[in-house]
Protein backbone atom coordinates (compact mmCIF):
# COMPACT_ATOMS: atom_id res chain seq x y z
CA UNK A 1 0.00 0.00 0.00
CA UNK A 2 2.83 2.08 0.75
CA UNK A 3 4.34 1.51 -2.36
CA UNK A 4 1.49 2.37 -4.62
CA UNK A 5 1.22 5.83 -2.30
CA UNK A 6 4.67 6.22 -3.29
CA UNK A 7 4.33 5.78 -6.99
CA UNK A 8 1.26 8.25 -7.06
CA UNK A 9 3.25 10.86 -5.87
CA UNK A 10 6.41 10.59 -8.19
CA UNK A 11 3.59 9.88 -10.60
CA UNK A 12 1.93 13.75 -9.46
CA UNK A 13 5.44 15.12 -9.00
CA UNK A 14 6.54 14.43 -12.27
CA UNK A 15 3.32 15.98 -14.10
CA UNK A 16 4.04 18.69 -11.92
CA UNK A 17 7.55 19.18 -13.09
CA UNK A 18 6.75 18.72 -16.59
CA UNK A 19 4.03 21.39 -16.14
CA UNK A 20 6.14 23.83 -15.02
CA UNK A 21 8.70 23.18 -17.70
CA UNK A 22 6.35 23.37 -20.58
CA UNK A 23 6.95 25.51 -23.61
CA UNK A 24 3.28 26.50 -23.64
CA UNK A 25 3.24 27.43 -19.92
CA UNK A 26 6.71 29.58 -20.43
CA UNK A 27 5.92 30.87 -23.85
CA UNK A 28 2.06 32.85 -22.28
CA UNK A 29 3.45 33.47 -19.38
CA UNK A 30 6.65 35.38 -21.07
CA UNK A 31 4.03 37.24 -23.67
CA UNK A 32 1.95 38.49 -20.87
CA UNK A 33 5.48 40.18 -18.84
CA UNK A 34 6.58 41.29 -22.41
CA UNK A 35 3.80 43.28 -22.95
CA UNK A 36 3.29 44.24 -19.35
CA UNK A 37 6.67 45.51 -19.23
CA UNK A 38 5.94 47.69 -22.20
CA UNK A 39 2.47 49.08 -21.22
CA UNK A 40 4.94 50.10 -17.77
CA UNK A 41 7.37 51.54 -20.03
CA UNK A 42 4.68 53.94 -21.43
CA UNK A 43 2.89 54.88 -18.11
CA UNK A 44 6.62 55.40 -16.50
CA UNK A 45 7.58 57.49 -19.18
CA UNK A 46 4.27 59.92 -18.72
CA UNK A 47 4.97 60.16 -15.02
CA UNK A 48 8.60 61.17 -15.82
CA UNK A 49 9.02 63.52 -18.17
CA UNK A 50 7.87 66.54 -16.12
CA UNK A 51 9.79 67.24 -13.41
CA UNK A 52 7.72 67.71 -10.02
CA UNK A 53 8.23 71.69 -10.03
CA UNK A 54 6.88 71.47 -13.37
CA UNK A 55 3.97 69.02 -12.88
CA UNK A 56 2.98 71.38 -10.24
CA UNK A 57 2.78 74.28 -11.55
CA UNK A 58 0.24 72.79 -14.76
CA UNK A 59 -1.98 71.85 -11.79
CA UNK A 60 -2.36 74.95 -9.70
CA UNK A 61 -2.83 76.53 -13.46
CA UNK A 62 -6.29 78.31 -13.26
CA UNK A 63 -7.38 76.32 -15.93
CA UNK A 64 -6.21 72.97 -14.58
CA UNK A 65 -8.07 73.56 -11.07
CA UNK A 66 -11.12 74.81 -13.85
CA UNK A 67 -10.98 71.67 -15.23
CA UNK A 68 -10.66 69.45 -12.44
CA UNK A 69 -13.83 71.32 -10.87
CA UNK A 70 -15.87 70.83 -13.55
CA UNK A 71 -14.52 67.27 -14.17
CA UNK A 72 -15.66 65.78 -10.30
CA UNK A 73 -19.23 68.12 -10.51
CA UNK A 74 -19.97 66.82 -13.28
CA UNK A 75 -18.70 63.20 -12.83
CA UNK A 76 -20.60 63.50 -9.29
CA UNK A 77 -23.75 64.19 -10.64
CA UNK A 78 -24.07 61.44 -13.65
CA UNK A 79 -22.41 58.86 -11.18
CA UNK A 80 -25.62 59.33 -9.15
CA UNK A 81 -27.96 59.49 -12.01
CA UNK A 82 -25.95 56.28 -13.89
CA UNK A 83 -26.41 54.58 -9.92
CA UNK A 84 -30.53 55.39 -9.85
CA UNK A 85 -30.94 54.33 -13.08
CA UNK A 86 -28.74 51.33 -13.62
CA UNK A 87 -29.54 49.48 -10.60
CA UNK A 88 -33.38 49.12 -10.99
CA UNK A 89 -32.26 48.18 -14.76
CA UNK A 90 -29.62 45.41 -13.81
CA UNK A 91 -32.39 44.24 -11.30
CA UNK A 92 -35.56 44.07 -13.82
CA UNK A 93 -33.17 42.14 -16.34
CA UNK A 94 -31.39 39.49 -13.96
CA UNK A 95 -34.56 38.31 -12.30
CA UNK A 96 -37.50 39.31 -14.41
CA UNK A 97 -38.25 37.86 -18.23
CA UNK A 98 -40.52 40.19 -20.17
CA UNK A 99 -40.98 40.56 -24.22
CA UNK A 100 -37.82 42.13 -25.91
CA UNK A 101 -35.17 41.26 -22.86
CA UNK A 102 -32.58 40.38 -25.38
CA UNK A 103 -33.32 43.02 -27.70
CA UNK A 104 -33.17 45.49 -24.57
CA UNK A 105 -29.48 43.74 -23.79
CA UNK A 106 -28.18 44.31 -27.27
CA UNK A 107 -29.35 47.98 -27.39
CA UNK A 108 -27.86 48.75 -23.60
CA UNK A 109 -24.32 46.97 -25.20
CA UNK A 110 -24.01 48.93 -28.03
CA UNK A 111 -22.39 51.87 -26.81
CA UNK A 112 -19.91 50.11 -25.36
CA UNK A 113 -19.12 48.32 -29.18
CA UNK A 114 -18.74 51.56 -31.22
CA UNK A 115 -16.82 54.37 -30.63
CA UNK A 116 -17.42 57.76 -28.27
CA UNK A 117 -17.60 59.90 -31.61
CA UNK A 118 -20.55 57.85 -32.85
CA UNK A 119 -22.82 57.93 -29.40
CA UNK A 120 -21.82 61.83 -29.47
CA UNK A 121 -22.93 62.62 -32.98
CA UNK A 122 -26.30 60.60 -32.15
CA UNK A 123 -26.64 62.59 -28.72
CA UNK A 124 -26.48 65.63 -30.75
CA UNK A 125 -28.72 65.22 -33.28
CA UNK A 126 -30.70 63.56 -30.46
CA UNK A 127 -30.84 66.78 -28.37
CA UNK A 128 -29.95 69.21 -31.33
CA UNK A 129 -32.93 71.31 -33.31
CA UNK A 130 -33.78 67.88 -34.98
CA UNK A 131 -36.04 65.96 -32.20
CA UNK A 132 -35.59 66.90 -28.86
CA UNK A 133 -33.79 70.20 -29.19
CA UNK A 134 -36.75 72.58 -29.71
CA UNK A 135 -38.98 70.82 -27.04
CA UNK A 136 -36.67 71.21 -24.08
CA UNK A 137 -35.77 75.00 -25.12
CA UNK A 138 -39.03 75.88 -24.58
CA UNK A 139 -38.48 74.63 -21.16
CA UNK A 140 -35.13 76.42 -20.88
CA UNK A 141 -33.31 73.00 -21.19
CA UNK A 142 -30.23 73.37 -23.59
CA UNK A 143 -28.20 70.52 -23.70
CA UNK A 144 -26.16 70.88 -26.69
CA UNK A 145 -22.31 73.33 -26.39
CA UNK A 146 -23.61 73.31 -22.24
CA UNK A 147 -22.06 72.12 -19.27
CA UNK A 148 -25.62 69.69 -19.07
CA UNK A 149 -24.37 68.09 -22.60
CA UNK A 150 -21.35 67.05 -20.50
CA UNK A 151 -23.62 65.61 -17.97
CA UNK A 152 -25.79 63.60 -20.59
CA UNK A 153 -22.83 62.64 -22.59
CA UNK A 154 -21.13 61.21 -19.33
CA UNK A 155 -24.43 59.27 -18.57
CA UNK A 156 -25.21 57.77 -21.65
CA UNK A 157 -20.87 56.31 -21.67
CA UNK A 158 -20.94 55.19 -18.24
CA UNK A 159 -24.85 53.88 -17.86
CA UNK A 160 -23.76 50.38 -19.84
CA UNK A 161 -20.78 49.41 -18.21
CA UNK A 162 -22.16 50.28 -14.50
CA UNK A 163 -25.78 47.95 -16.01
CA UNK A 164 -23.41 44.82 -16.79
CA UNK A 165 -21.63 45.21 -13.86
CA UNK A 166 -24.79 45.13 -11.47
CA UNK A 167 -26.23 42.64 -13.40
CA UNK A 168 -22.70 40.10 -13.07
CA UNK A 169 -23.50 41.68 -9.52
CA UNK A 170 -27.19 40.28 -8.93
CA UNK A 171 -26.93 37.48 -11.15
CA UNK A 172 -24.37 36.40 -8.16
CA UNK A 173 -27.17 36.48 -5.12
CA UNK A 174 -28.74 33.43 -5.04
CA UNK A 175 -32.58 33.91 -5.52
CA UNK A 176 -33.65 31.25 -2.80
CA UNK A 177 -32.80 34.72 -0.06
CA UNK A 178 -35.45 36.72 -1.86
CA UNK A 179 -38.10 33.92 -2.46
CA UNK A 180 -37.14 33.22 2.16
CA UNK A 181 -38.22 36.54 2.32
CA UNK A 182 -40.95 36.41 0.42
CA UNK A 183 -42.11 33.66 2.12
CA UNK A 184 -42.24 35.57 5.65
CA UNK A 185 -44.90 38.39 3.84
CA UNK A 186 -42.56 40.80 2.78
CA UNK A 187 -43.45 42.51 -0.71
CA UNK A 188 -41.08 42.41 -3.89
CA UNK A 189 -39.65 46.51 -2.59
CA UNK A 190 -39.15 45.24 0.86
CA UNK A 191 -36.98 42.41 -0.21
CA UNK A 192 -34.90 44.09 -2.71
CA UNK A 193 -34.24 47.19 -0.29
CA UNK A 194 -33.67 44.53 2.82
CA UNK A 195 -32.52 41.44 1.31
CA UNK A 196 -30.88 41.93 -2.07
CA UNK A 197 -28.72 45.70 -1.76
CA UNK A 198 -26.91 44.52 1.26
CA UNK A 199 -25.70 41.66 -0.33
CA UNK A 200 -24.98 43.62 -3.63
CA UNK A 201 -23.23 46.12 -1.73
CA UNK A 202 -19.71 45.46 -2.39
CA UNK A 203 -20.68 45.29 -6.28
CA UNK A 204 -22.72 48.43 -6.03
CA UNK A 205 -19.61 49.99 -4.39
CA UNK A 206 -17.02 49.09 -7.29
CA UNK A 207 -19.62 49.91 -9.78
CA UNK A 208 -20.07 53.48 -8.52
CA UNK A 209 -16.41 53.56 -8.92
CA UNK A 210 -16.37 52.69 -11.94
CA UNK A 211 -18.80 54.63 -13.17
CA UNK A 212 -17.14 58.05 -12.04
CA UNK A 213 -14.17 56.96 -13.39
CA UNK A 214 -15.27 56.44 -16.46
CA UNK A 215 -17.50 59.58 -16.29
CA UNK A 216 -14.08 61.44 -15.68
CA UNK A 217 -12.77 59.65 -18.67
CA UNK A 218 -15.37 60.07 -21.54
CA UNK A 219 -13.85 62.46 -24.64
CA UNK A 220 -15.42 61.34 -27.50
CA UNK A 221 -19.29 62.78 -26.64
CA UNK A 222 -18.21 64.99 -24.58
CA UNK A 223 -16.74 66.67 -27.43
CA UNK A 224 -19.08 66.41 -29.94
CA UNK A 225 -22.11 66.89 -27.84
CA UNK A 226 -21.16 69.77 -25.06
CA UNK A 227 -17.97 71.35 -27.32
CA UNK A 228 -14.53 71.56 -26.44
CA UNK A 229 -14.39 75.19 -25.14
CA UNK A 230 -11.51 76.51 -23.25
CA UNK A 231 -13.26 77.41 -19.66
CA UNK A 232 -16.66 76.68 -19.73
CA UNK A 233 -16.76 73.11 -20.93
CA UNK A 234 -13.39 71.67 -20.41
CA UNK A 235 -12.95 68.63 -18.54
CA UNK A 236 -9.84 67.08 -18.16
CA UNK A 237 -10.03 65.36 -21.24
CA UNK A 238 -10.70 67.91 -23.02
CA UNK A 239 -7.56 69.72 -21.23
CA UNK A 240 -5.78 67.37 -22.45
CA UNK A 241 -6.56 67.33 -26.01
CA UNK A 242 -6.99 71.21 -26.46
CA UNK A 243 -3.28 71.48 -25.18
CA UNK A 244 -2.14 68.89 -27.21
CA UNK A 245 -3.42 71.04 -30.31
CA UNK A 246 -1.81 73.91 -28.51
CA UNK A 247 1.54 72.40 -28.23
CA UNK A 248 1.76 72.96 -24.25
CA UNK A 249 2.71 69.91 -23.43
CA UNK A 250 3.04 70.41 -19.92
CA UNK A 251 -0.80 70.95 -19.65
CA UNK A 252 -1.55 67.91 -21.40
CA UNK A 253 0.74 65.54 -19.66
CA UNK A 254 -0.24 66.88 -16.32
CA UNK A 255 -3.83 66.07 -17.77
CA UNK A 256 -2.80 62.43 -18.51
CA UNK A 257 -1.42 62.05 -15.56
CA UNK A 258 -4.70 62.95 -13.50
CA UNK A 259 -6.64 60.54 -15.85
CA UNK A 260 -4.24 57.92 -15.29
CA UNK A 261 -4.31 58.03 -11.07
CA UNK A 262 -8.22 58.30 -11.41
CA UNK A 263 -8.05 55.14 -13.90
CA UNK A 264 -5.76 53.16 -11.60
CA UNK A 265 -7.53 54.16 -8.35
CA UNK A 266 -11.23 53.39 -9.80
CA UNK A 267 -9.43 49.72 -10.71
CA UNK A 268 -7.79 49.47 -7.59
CA UNK A 269 -11.06 49.34 -5.97
CA UNK A 270 -13.12 47.30 -8.32
CA UNK A 271 -10.65 44.56 -7.68
CA UNK A 272 -10.71 45.28 -4.03
CA UNK A 273 -14.30 44.79 -3.62
CA UNK A 274 -15.36 42.70 -6.92
CA UNK A 275 -12.77 40.18 -6.23
CA UNK A 276 -11.40 41.07 -10.17
CA UNK A 277 -14.68 39.20 -11.73
CA UNK A 278 -16.11 41.13 -15.04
Amino acid sequence: MQSVRKTCIRKTLERNSCVRNSWFRNATIGISCFFTFLLFLAVGTLLLVLKPSELLSALMSEEMLYSMELSVLTASISTFSVMCCSIPTAYALSRFSFPGKSLVKTILGLPMAFPELVLGLALLLLFGQGFLGPFLETLGIRVPFSKLGIVVAQFFIAFPYAVRVIYSTFEDINPRYEQVSRSFGYGEFETFRNVTLPMARSGLFASAVITFARCIGAFGAVLILAGGSYMHTEVLPVTLYLNISYGNLEMAITSGVLLMLIAFLAILSFERFEGGSL
